[in-house]
């Protein structure tokens, strides 16, 4: 390690990041060897801040920033400013959230701030719906990224107190006769990533007891170095149990598998660019699925939202608990405090900032007022899932992370969800077409057999029968 680099003396690997002394060489140099994919002016802004706090930051809290800055977690480019044909405009702001505030239906529940978009069905009902991308990891390992997006989706629902009723999956592949010798280097051939990604999808949903219900799949060769694999789940909630009321004193509590080092820095690889490296060098960045768990975790997370012991819920999918217990905080107008040796790993000797980034799956954190805490970890017991209180609420601004009595992360709220604005130029290409000229078949029978046998036209029955569509008889 050179001097960028400065390892604190604790009773574990922590380090000093000597962000102020470093030029912009030396921050993008940070940026790649951290693995935290922000770029000048995201490294700058961190300079400037800690330049305001008279102090270095840590790896873990460099690490936190990179998770929460991300584009998958932030959503940089929508929130952003774009420039086209010298007009500034935001797309989040201008277009997609505009026409959903301007035509402000009542049926809408929850819409661009949660989990999972929410709208009322009936009888005191709503319908809660996540659709999510997991194409990076299905690219780089088939059955696990396909397996983890439904696995994600199931949580968003839950993320928002829905009982999971339905999954949906639109699927996109390379043609699956595509020559061997003419893919690029480092690509998986189509066959291998469609087979894998289907009986991914298939034994998520099927191992935990939720139809596929729907979906879609297509064949060109724009797939053929980085799949389409949309995953989507459809959950069905009580409006009066939909409860987003976390307050100070009220317990952290993290719930299902063990953190592990699957999955670290999944969300800055979801938005990075497939090269001929990225199986070996963004293989850990793709999760482990384990629907066995998440079944049992479903339950309880429905037994404790039908007894009203928690006051607010969320999933731990993209970076992590660095992303997801920041965001509670800062929504709920708190603050937290994490006590980070009591989070259950799989591994011994994990380093914090790996325990604090990972996307280990089947987790949920909820926040719990100390009067409910025994009889909600009653029930996580009697599922059989491990719940830990991790932390404590509070009424400051900031996220606090201790590790065996030492404090190693502090950062403000207000700084952490205020980001550099990204600034993009589009240009639109206007494409001259012209009407084709089509001469008609001599033999229509034998075109129109040709065109029922073509991939994209012909029976998918071979997929859909691998997916129960039947299970819990509401389909």
């Amino acid at each position: 390690m050179n001097s960028l680099y400065i390892k604190k003396e604790l009773p574990f690997e922590l380090f000093e990041i000597n962000l102020l002394s470093a030029d912009d060489e030396q921050l993008m140099q940070i940026s790649r060897e951290l693995g935290l994919a922000l770029n000048l002016e995201e490294m700058r802004a961190c300079k400037r801040y800690f330049s305001k706090r008279s102090r270095n930051p840590t790896d873990i809290e460099l690490q936190n920033i990179g998770q929460t800055w991300s584009e998958h977690c932030y959503h940089k480019t929508f929130k952003g400013e774009i420039t086209i044909h010298g007009k500034k405009v935001r797309l989040f702001k201008d277009y997609i959230w505009k026409a959903t505030k301007e035509l402000s239906p009542d049926w809408c529940v929850s819409v661009f701030e949660d989990n999972a978009g929410i709208v009322e069905f009936e009888n005191g009902y709503a319908i809660a719906v996540k659709v999510e991308t997991h194409n990076h990891p299905s690219a780089i390992e088939p059955f696990g990224g396909a397996a983890t997006g439904v696995g994600g989706v199931i949580r968003d629902v839950l993320g928002v107190w829905g009982k999971p009723i339905a999954n949906m999956d639109v699927l996109g592949f390379g043609p699956l006769d595509y020559p061997h010798e003419s893919l690029p280097p480092g690509v998986k051939h189509p066959r291998y990533i469609f087979s894998g990604v289907v009986a991914g999808i298939g034994s998520y949903g099927n191992n935990m007891g939720i139809p596929t219900i729907s979906g879609g799949i297509y064949f060109d060769e724009s797939y053929i170095g980085n799949p389409v694999v949309y995953c989507g789940c459809v959950g069905l909630l009580p409006l009066d149990k939909y409860v987003k009321r976390t307050r100070p004193g009220d317990v952290a509590v993290l719930a299902g598998g063990r953190t592990g080092r699957d999955g670290i820095h999944g969300v800055t690889f979801a938005s990075a660019e497939l090269t001929e490296e990225s199986e070996e060098v963004s293989r850990t960045a793709v999760q482990i699925a384990d629907p066995i768990e998440e079944e049992k975790l479903k339950r309880a997370i429905l037994q404790i939202r039908d007894e009203g012991l928690a006051s607010g819920i969320t999933d731990l999918g993209g970076g992590g608990m660095s992303s997801a217990i920041g965001e509670v905080a800062n929504r709920s107008g708190c603050g937290v405090k994490i006590d980070l040796e009591r989070v259950p790993t799989k591994h011994p000797n994990m380093l914090p900032w790996e325990i604090w980034v990972s996307e280990s799956q089947e987790r949920m954190f909820l926040t719990v007022p100390e009067k409910n805490l025994k009889r909600a970890l009653e029930i996580f017991e009697d599922e059989e899932v491990e719940a830990t209180v991790i932390g404590r609420f509070t009424e400051d601004q900031t996220v606090r992370v201790s590790h065996h009595g030492y404090q190693i992360l502090d950062l403000d709220l207000d700084f952490l969800f205020s980001p550099p604005t990204v600034k993009r130029t589009a240009k639109r290409k206007v494409q001259r077409l012209s009407e084709p000229r089509i001469t008609p078949p001599s033999e229509l029978n034998r075109v129109l057999l040709k065109l029922l046998s073509a991939p994209n036209i012909s029976s998918k029955e071979s997929v859909i029968r691998t997916y129960d569509h039947e299970v819990q008889g509401n389909t």
